[in-house]
């Protein structure tokens, strides 16, 4: 039995307690030996002891059931025992106890073995009403709190939308902890008799408690404050929940309390009634799909199409005697579905009115921002959409120089001066991480003393970046806001949609950060700090700045944009993505700017489909995103863990850790693992909480050089041409693979048992190997593993797309133009011209992006300098797919002549 330590999240823990104690009760029945026997009882009293930590806080089976079990296994019942044991088992894994009744004693006449959810059609799902859990917080006996349960269930009415059943728990501690550990859990109702601690003193529920920082706060609340201070609580732990708060005291104590998520006071009544009208409200708020439901009815209609779009209603396919097997791969709906009509109860993506609008307005509440525009062709839409609509010619923008190329290509569209960053390299695994705060910290600075900040506009990052590094947001828009108080922030959330509904993941997202900034600076202790340090950092220079954790003026303005594919990490068809806002002054100034960047971008027959599922994908993180991501993080965890302990797969491979791809300055709490063979899980909170980078364990990074196959190869011809497991990226000698929310630990398994096998099959291989090939191999891996080119980085730009020599910033819009005549342009071969050219000290300048996959961002930007260093890296680049760069004809580059006419034509213009 593995150890609690051995669980990042209870979930998992639950489900296989209680397997083990099925496997246990079911090995009691048929046990003949006294003394297996009695190992056996000693066995299934620790898992029932396990279990008395978690099961207070679900509904089902119920402590009431789960006494009664263990009672029957101290009397020595173990056929009733193994029969109820697995009866609760199954029904947890089937999820029937969703939609009926689960009786656990062997005479009841409701056995229905065949109650697997998964052979129900879908159809017949999706016709059953929805089940989730409430929580009820009051410290009562065992009779009233019966009769709290009872009252409840006898408010449920057959025309009710959903179906519900409630758990009880004492004081605020347990409280958290059930939202914690309970997935079903939709509202909270507080009632006046909670207290503080929980009765159950416990390392695992410490564990949890700590988990969400909020001891500390526990700590210091006073008894009159129990139920706001709860609501506030879980507003900071799961902010998508409902939250209803019955007290005896005045209105007027209780109004000028922050109340959290609370949705609706009870003064001192027992109307249940109201109550439980009110829980449904509540939850079919965030149920409710306003453009998906629209589009359910439109399909329903009878319509006569004299319109664009001869496949709509599935017409064209029909009467086809040739295609009609598409029609039957999709079926009816998707074409009855198919319409490029904006009315009929539709909507117009471009200027929403109805049901779009509102979508999008649910969705601005989910992800918590101020406002979320919707968009489908992608997320390079999204970024190049926010970049027009904010940065004119001539702004100077800060940016990430590895982040996605779509953010290169829309500094050409805007015209904007570009400021290329630096990340850390790790060049042991041929990748970049993340820029620290230090080098945007130093160009600010630097633009600042050069007279230049009034032109600085924005500041372009990836969070999380494609390999799981993580910034601090707060930290670092708080910091540089203190330098520029009006500058605006782009985080690049493509692969970070699914943070927002995990505690310790929300803190680090830009919608999250904003919010907490924007409280933050209207406080009064803001505005203390903040003159103190003013005081203290007078006269400063620029190495004590660097070196300081600068805090911003009160009158800063928080400005934040995020971009996010909704599509990679949460439920939605393929481009579905979305913009989220948290911008103080997009009313008065962005506005109109935003509209008409939208409308140059956004086709004029968006894909109704892909609206749909983002407006469905929103309700299910709303409704789910709390135990979808936390079974996401278990199975990359668990991953982790298997791959790391394994003897056999140690020999041949590694998983990356935070220790392994962020260095130790930038992590200040000192963790190197969230796993350690001995201790079982980190303690992660604190590491999210403070350290400048983290790492996404849901990415999971494997080292794979000492196979001898290098990233590409191994993803290509091992793990897709051979097993049928799809991955995404790959470096020189890792692959990565990526957890999702829709990752079952079956497919887990299966990737062990292959990486397993490929072990295997190294063995063998070197087993019958001769010498030379014994030698061939250790020295493939020896180049994959110790042999890897340094990365450069970012050179400049050339003298002709600069300003002035001052400060980096450079025109790449004018380079990328200036490439469009021919004239203008010529070839170098690397090994040959480009070489040599270097060598003779000539300046030779990139005419275009020269992108290699891996890595996937531009090594190379149109009027960069190609450095030696640059040189070096594409000479030792193994890859087949190299963007902007013909094989045939080399490096296409800026001859010396358009340089030196642009040059004077520069020079010319200065002197004007």
């Amino acid at each position: 039995m593995h150890s609690v330590n051995d669980y990042y999240s209870a979930i998992q823990l639950r489900s296989d307690r209680w397997s083990a104690l099925r496997e246990t009760s079911g090995a009691l029945c048929r046990s003949e030996n006294q003394r297996k026997t009695a190992s056996l009882r000693k066995q299934a009293e620790q898992l029932f002891e396990s279990l008395a930590l978690i099961e207070p806080y679900w509904a089902f089976p119920g402590m009431q059931a789960f006494d009664h079990m263990r009672r029957q296994m101290e009397h020595g019942n173990f056929d009733d025992l193994a029969f109820s044991v697995s009866r609760v088992t199954r029904a947890l894994t089937s999820g029937a106890y969703r939609r009926r009744h689960i009786p656990l004693d062997r005479d009841s006449s409701d056995n229905d073995e065949h109650d697997d959810e998964a052979l129900l059609s879908p159809e017949a799902r999706a016709l059953s009403k929805p089940y989730f859990e409430v929580l009820i917080v009051d410290n009562v006996n065992e009779h009233q709190e019966r009769w709290l349960k009872n009252t409840v269930s006898r408010m449920r009415r057959t025309e009710d939308a959903f179906i519900y059943e409630s758990v009880v728990v004492p004081s605020l501690e347990d409280a958290l902890i059930a939202i914690l550990f309970n997935y079903n859990i939709q509202a909270i109702v507080v009632r006046p008799g909670l207290v503080l601690k929980s009765k159950m003193d416990n390392p695992l529920l410490a564990r949890y408690l700590n988990g969400i920082g909020g001891q500390e706060d526990i700590d210091e609340v006073v008894p009159e404050d129990y139920g706001p201070e709860l609501c506030r609580l879980i507003a900071k732990v799961r902010p998508e929940l409902d939250a209803y708060l019955v007290t005896e005291r005045s209105v007027e104590d209780i109004a000028g309390l922050d109340l959290g998520i609370c949705r609706r006071v009870f003064y001192n009544q027992e109307d249940f009634l109201e109550l439980h009208l009110n829980i449904l409200r509540g939850v079919q708020a965030r149920n409710k799909t306003p453009f998906f439901t629209a589009l359910v009815e439109y399909s329903k209609q009878p319509t006569g199409v004299f319109h664009a779009m001869p496949i709509s209603r599935g017409k064209s396919i029909s009467r086809s005697h040739w295609i009609q097997d598409m029609g039957a791969f999709y079926g009816p709906n998707i074409f009855l579905a198919e319409t490029s009509a904006t009315s009929g109860g539709l909507d117009s993506l471009l200027e929403p009115q109805g049901p779009i609008k509102e979508a999008q307005e649910l969705a601005s509440r989910a992800f918590g921002s101020k406002q979320t525009f919707f968009a489908t062709n992608g997320t390079s839409t999204c970024n190049k959409i926010v970049v027009q609509a904010l940065v004119r010619p001539g702004d100077i923008v800060l940016v990430d120089r590895d982040c996605h190329k779509s953010h290169h290509y829309g500094m050409v569209l805007s015209g904007a001066q570009v400021c290329y960053l630096d990340s850390y390299p790790l060049n042991e695994y041929s990748m970049y991480g993340a820029v620290p705060i230090r080098e945007i910290k130093h160009q600010l600075l630097k633009l600042k003393a050069a007279g230049k900040l009034d032109q600085v506009r924005m500041l372009l990052l990836t969070n999380c970046t494609f390999d799981g590094i993580v910034y601090n947001v707060e930290r670092m828009m708080e910091e540089c806001l203190a330098i520029k108080p009006d500058l605006i922030f782009l985080w690049d959330e493509a692969w970070f949609a699914f943070a927002r509904f995990s505690p310790n993941y929300r803190q680090r997202t830009a919608m999250h950060a904003a919010d907490t900034l924007r409280e933050r600076f209207r406080s009064v202790a803001h505005k203390k700090a903040y003159e103190a340090q003013q005081d203290a950092l007078k006269d400063a220079d620029e190495e004590t700045l660097l070196n300081t954790r600068l805090i911003p003026a009160p009158e800063a303005r928080v400005r934040v944009y995020a971009t996010q594919s909704t599509h990679k990490t949460l439920t939605s068809l393929r481009q579905g993505s979305m913009i989220h806002v948290h911008d103080q002054d997009f009313k008065g100034e962005v506005e109109q700017s935003f509209h008409e960047a939208y409308m140059t971008h956004t086709s004029t027959s968006p894909n109704y489909q892909i609206i749909a599922s983002l407006d469905v994908g929103r309700r299910q993180v709303e409704l789910e995103g709390f135990e979808f991501v936390q079974r996401q993080v278990e199975a990359a965890m668990s991953m982790r863990r298997a791959i790391s302990t394994h003897p056999q797969l140690k020999k041949y491979f590694k998983v990356l850790t935070a220790g392994d791809m962020i260095p130790e300055e930038h992590r200040e709490s000192g963790i190197t693992s969230y796993y350690d063979a001995q201790q079982g899980w980190t303690d992660i909170w604190d590491c999210w909480e403070n350290d400048e980078f983290v790492l996404d364990a849901t990415r999971v990074t494997l080292s794979v050089g000492g196979t001898g196959w290098d990233g590409d190869t191994f993803k290509t011809k091992i793990l897709m041409d051979k097993y049928g497991i799809q991955i995404n990226k790959t470096s020189r000698n890792t692959v990565l693979f990526m957890t999702n929310i829709g990752t079952t630990r079956s497919s887990v398994a299966y990737l062990i048992e292959v990486l397993v096998e490929i072990a295997n099959s190294l063995d063998d291989l070197l087993d019958d190997a001769s010498k030379m090939e014994r030698l061939s191999f250790d020295r493939r891996v020896k180049n994959l593993m110790e042999d890897y080119p340094p990365l450069p980085d970012f050179s400049r730009f050339h003298d002709a797309f600069r300003p002035d020599n001052g400060t980096s910033e450079g025109d790449i819009r004018s380079a990328f133009f200036m490439s469009y005549d021919e004239n203008n342009c010529d070839y170098l071969e690397i090994d040959g011209s480009l070489k040599d050219a270097l060598e003779r000290g000539e300046e030779v300048v990139s005419a275009s992006f020269i992108i290699p996959y891996p890595p996937g961002f531009p090594i190379l930007v149109p009027g960069q300098v190609v450095s030696k260093e640059i040189l070096a890296f594409m000479r030792a680049l193994d890859v087949n797919e190299i963007h902007g760069y013909r094989a045939d004809l080399g490096l296409r580059v800026l001859t010396p002549e358009s340089l030196a006419a642009r040059n004077q034509r520069k020079l010319s213009k200065a002197a004007e």
